[in-house]
């Protein structure tokens, strides 16, 4: 499974919806708080090619992108290939 990356804040609401999904197809995932670590919120700038919303949700290589785009996936069936993909 490759490494699940969510760059979040404290009062996302959309934050803690992409971490339920997560969290209800059993995925571990690393977090950063760009509210509280601002050198975490320049790397995900630069990785989320200037989308400076969060969440914005890595797999592996591949910029999800946030909430929306998750979920968008999922309901299109392609979210669990891309968290089983090696």
């Amino acid at each position: 499974m490759p490494t699940v990356e969510i760059f979040t804040s404290p009062l996302c609401g959309y934050c803690h919806a992409a971490k339920r999904l997560l969290a209800e197809k059993g995925v571990v995932y690393v977090e950063y708080d760009v509210a509280r670590d601002p050198s975490k919120r320049q790397e995900m700038l630069g990785r989320a090619h200037g989308r400076h919303t969060v969440p914005q949700i890595f797999i592996g290589a591949t910029h999800v992108g946030g909430f929306d785009d998750m979920a968008a996936l999922d309901r299109a069936g392609k979210l669990d290939a891309l968290l089983s993909a090696n």
